[in-house]
């Protein structure tokens, strides 16, 4: 039984549900672009899929509207997927068990995909509907947008004749984003060298905090656990001699790390747990009413011979957490109160021949993102390791002039009785890589009120959604 189908919009949740049942993680895609093409082939609509999985589908305007100007609507495929430490749902064959609580759609222990599942389903139901006003509808679903943007990048927009486009990949129903941030994603190895220690070995797992989104929850200031692991290892290095085993922390670059789990072998046990668990406590203190589900568990892993870092290797890798760049770099000097640069330390793990860093800048001015990247660079030059930079983005950059905006803040005034708030998001959307490929491309992005996304906390407010589905519906009658 469909769990959504009494709730409105219900042809917008219909489609959303349709699309949860469907594995749609990032480099994941084939299935679900698959079932877009299905979709348009069954209502005789002209479709393109490209080797990427980018999927184009094209409706004629309706009555009155056949020689209008197309508009695109655009919005990604793909999702990011987090779960509870504890659950069991595997993303590359489970359907998402969604539920409804409190006025929201969520998922059982897993992220929701409203990111960007609500664009999606909010598109599927205008090519759908046959009763909607609108001019011709180009609609645009692009893959991978959460990791790299490679669909963006790749997708060949000549097939598209719109020059107006509206990204539905906004999370706060008051405003209209007309810019975003642009960023990067830095790689980097520290080698490591091995020698054997005895002692007592201790599993020290960091968890507990809320993660979330690495561009736009970037300025709540929570916790990341990758940080935090390089205080505490720092620490105890101080107070006695320790090695280090293993250490990883966080699963996707653009998600705040909540969980590191660390390795290490000591002399004195008793010492170092009384002093891992003040530091818990001094981490409450600081972190408050923002991170109150904050933990360390502890496991003794018993005394042993154990094969662990040599000091200089632990000196280095620490050195990295502790000196890594993370969090608000800047606000804006313009725009009061916007984060203009920052970055997160998003994973750490095994590499080839040491541990592995992953970074994930952004910026709404080259220069910074510039400045970011020599810091990064240095910081991995001295340590003598390696790097990367990949998966760039360019800025989207706010236009003082535009036709679709005073259309979209004219249709929000007329559902929500207010102006929207006309603002930039400090988080990469696909509008800049596609206004940088389309010149003439005249966007504007908005969505329906969402919270913590990119963690398994992810819920989309119902009201929210049926009032931006209405704006929709305004937008397209009105692009006559």
């Amino acid at each position: 039984m469909a769990v959504l189908e009494n709730i409105e919009p219900k042809e917008v949740f219909h489609f959303f549900e349709e699309i949860s049942r469907i594995p749609r993680g990032s480099y994941n895609t084939k299935g679900i672009s698959d079932y877009c093409v299905r979709f348009a082939n069954e209502r005789k609509l002209e479709v393109y899929q490209d080797e990427w999985n980018n999927v184009i589908i094209k409706k004629p305007g309706t009555k009155g509207y056949e020689n209008s100007e197309p508009i695109i609507i655009q919005g990604h495929l793909d999702m990011v997927c987090e779960k509870t430490e504890h659950s069991d749902h595997d993303f590359l064959t489970d359907p998402l068990e969604l539920m409804v609580e409190d006025g929201y759609v969520t998922a059982k222990d897993t992220t929701l995909g409203a990111d960007n599942g609500i664009a999606i389903a909010m598109a599927l139901a205008v090519l759908d509907n046959e009763t909607l006003e609108h001019p011709p509808v180009e609609a645009l679903f692009t893959v991978d947008e959460e990791v790299s943007m490679d669909g963006a990048a790749n997708v060949d927009l000549s097939r598209l004749q719109g020059k107006m486009l509206l990204n539905l990949d906004s999370e706060e129903d008051d405003t209209l984003t007309a810019g975003c941030a642009g960023g990067f994603r830095f790689s980097c190895e520290i080698p490591v060298q091995k020698t054997t220690a005895k002692g007592s070995g201790l599993l020290v797992e960091i968890c507990g905090l809320k993660g979330g989104h690495s561009g736009v929850e970037i300025d709540r200031q929570r916790g990341n656990a990758n940080k935090l692991a390089g205080r505490m290892l720092y620490r105890l290095g101080r107070e006695q001699e320790i090695f280090l085993v293993e250490i990883s922390g966080g699963t996707r670059e653009n998600v705040i790390a909540s969980v590191s789990k660390s390795s290490i072998v000591v002399q004195e046990p008793e010492k170092a747990i009384r002093m891992i668990q003040a530091m818990k406590d001094e981490w409450r203190q600081e972190f408050g009413a923002d991170e109150p589900e904050l933990d360390i568990r502890i496991t003794e892993l018993g005394e042993k011979e154990y094969t662990v870092f040599t000091g200089e290797s632990m000196k280095k890798v620490v050195g990295f957490l502790v000196n890594c760049p993370n969090g608000v770099d800047e606000y804006s000097r313009s725009l009061k109160g916007l984060v203009e640069t920052s970055d997160n330390l998003g994973i750490v793990g095994n590499g080839e021949e040491g541990v592995r860093f992953l970074v994930l800048v952004r910026s709404g001015i080259s220069t910074k993102l510039q400045e970011l990247q020599d810091r990064l660079i240095c910081l991995t030059d001295l340590l003598g390791g390696n790097w990367n930079i990949d998966s760039g983005y360019p800025a989207w950059t706010y236009r003082e002039s535009s036709r679709i905006r005073p259309i979209a803040a004219d249709a929000f005034e007329e559902v929500f009785g207010v102006r929207p708030e006309i603002t930039t998001i400090h988080a990469g959307l696909e509008c800049g890589l596609l206004s940088g490929k389309k010149p003439e491309l005249d966007c504007i992005s908005f969505g329906p009120n969402m919270r913590d996304v990119h963690s398994f906390n992810e819920r989309l407010e119902i009201a929210s959604a049926e009032k931006i589905w209405n704006v929709l519906k305004i937008i397209l009658k009105r692009c006559k």
